[in-house]
């Protein structure tokens, strides 16, 4: 569904000219990309084909790119909400179409850097070391660096504690969101569109954190040497393999697909004729 919501947003020039569907673009795109490349890694260790170093090197860096794009765009759609809700007459003026494009470049700037800087230093302390790189498996590889030296552990729990604050930021603005509107009315029901939309908000959220708090848990316990280091690949490779994948799954149905105009696109094009505006 990805592929044909990017479609809708970008083949209609209505659409991609609001920051929301600019920003949820940018999000399914990412999401793709980590899927596809994800996809690639599972399919050459199940066919038991060696990648060389430095192609191991490389998509491993692409897979942190995309998940790191992802993670920001939704805190990026998180704090959109905020200003739509709170700032609603102030909101054209703060998020025009055009500065929107600027936040993507550097949501994407700021993506590639932060695992780039992790890359440096793991290739400084020469940590890519082919028994580590002869299975190219996320999973795999991130039990062996929790048992590798100090730096690499360091920058591992940095780049857990960023990814904890953009989590945190969200369910921050999520909160003050849900205080700041109590009073309006706008949460009579338990089917009101203003509670479907925070359940929505939340589930996703939590998919986003769950995964994380699960990999952090175990990473501890490995360090701890609580957990065998057979148990901790298991583990690693559910929380990779499913529980990481589940918000990319549940997101363009529970963003994508619940904007009116997107779903209409959509429809307008399994039918195959255009809808016409009535004023």
């Amino acid at each position: 569904i990805n592929p044909v919501i990017l479609f809708v947003i970008f083949s209609r020039f209505r659409i991609r000219q609001e920051t929301r569907y600019l920003l949820l673009g940018n999000a399914l795109l990412s999401d793709l990309i980590y899927l596809v490349f994800y996809t690639v890694s599972a399919a050459l260790n199940t066919a038991h084909v060696h990648l060389p170093k430095e192609a191991c090197v490389l998509l491993l860096f692409l897979l942190a790119v995309a998940y790191c794009g992802g993670l920001f765009t939704a805190a990026a759609i998180v704090l959109d909400t905020y200003i739509a809700i709170l700032f609603p007459l102030r909101y054209i003026t703060i998020l025009p179409p055009s500065r929107t494009k600027k936040i993507i470049v550097l949501l994407w700037m700021c993506s590639g850097a932060f695992p780039g800087i992790f890359f440096l230093v793991l290739s400084s302390t020469h940590s890519f070391v082919p028994c580590v790189l002869e299975t190219c498996s996320v999973p795999v590889i991130l039990i062996l660096t929790l048992n590798g030296i100090d730096a690499v552990k360091l920058c591992f729990w940095l780049s857990t504690t960023v990814i904890f604050l953009c989590l945190s930021l969200m369910f921050c603005c999520y909160a003050i969101l849900y205080f700041k509107t109590k009073q309006s009315g706008i949460w009579e029901g338990i089917c009101s569109r203003a509670s479907v939309t925070f359940l929505m908000h939340n589930t996703v959220l939590f998919f986003y954190f769950f995964p994380l708090l699960a990999l952090f848990v175990e990473s501890f316990l490995c360090i701890n040497i609580v957990v065998r280091l057979q148990t901790g690949i298991w583990v690693s490779l559910i929380v990779c393999n499913v529980l990481m994948i589940l918000p990319k799954v549940l997101f363009p149905f529970l963003y994508g697909l619940r904007y009116r105009e997107i779903s209409a696109s959509l429809r307008s094009i399994v039918r195959r004729k255009h809808l016409r505006q009535v004023s």
